[in-house]
């Protein structure tokens, strides 16, 4: 029996990912988690950034959200929604950015659906939306990707597209206004995929 869920390992892969001077952009959930873990094991100097303001904080405690009073224990800077959204898009900033996101679909090219499933005149199911996964997905060098290895989740074709991966509407990031720069691995429960340098097309990396 292993020591260890499938959940923990997704976020320790995650941070094995994140590097000193990384600058963590994490949600509530998981990338929480993987941000936390990253910050105490393998990456001290980073600096976590919730999307609700809190910049390096303390963290004595793991907030249950990102709109948690604990994560303002500490930190070194409390801002605005307004101006934390504005880092990714500073390209000074954005460089150095890590972005951890989840979605209920995934394509071949990493683009994220987080919208809905089924046809957007026929909706089968809601979800929450972006939040700032767009955002992150559209300005930021470095994005990983939270999905559980499902049929469901990796399909040839989104329902919706919520987040651009490599090859939003089948074109080029740059062809529609994008930074160049792509996700760069999807963290399963089975699995690291990773981003063919030359077709931008997914495949597995690890297992």
């Amino acid at each position: 029996m292993n020591a260890y869920t499938k959940k923990e390992m997704m976020v320790i892969s995650a941070a094995r990912m994140i590097t000193d001077r990384d600058i963590v952009f994490c949600g509530t959930g998981i990338s929480m988690l993987a941000a936390v873990a990253a910050k105490h094991i393998y990456a001290p100097k980073s600096t976590i950034f919730f999307e609700t303001g809190a910049i390096d904080s303390a963290l004595e405690h793991l907030p249950l959200a990102v709109s948690d009073s604990r994560v303002m224990t500490g930190s070194a800077a409390f801002c605005s929604l307004v101006e934390a959204f504005s880092f990714m898009q500073n390209k000074k900033t954005s460089a150095r950015i890590v972005g951890i996101i989840g979605a209920a679909q995934i394509d071949p090219y990493g683009n994220l659906n987080s919208t809905m499933i089924g046809d957007y005149g026929d909706v089968k199911q809601r979800f929450p939306g972006s939040g700032g996964a767009c955002d992150l997905a559209s300005f930021v060098n470095t994005i990983l990707a939270f999905m559980k290895l499902e049929k469901r989740k990796f399909v040839e074709q989104l329902d919706y597209l919520t987040s651009p991966g490599w090859r939003p509407m089948g074109k080029s990031r740059e062809t529609c206004g994008l930074r160049p720069q792509g996700p760069k691995a999807v963290i399963t429960d089975m699995g690291i995929m990773k981003f063919d340098k030359t077709t931008h097309r997914m495949y597995l990396d690890q297992y």
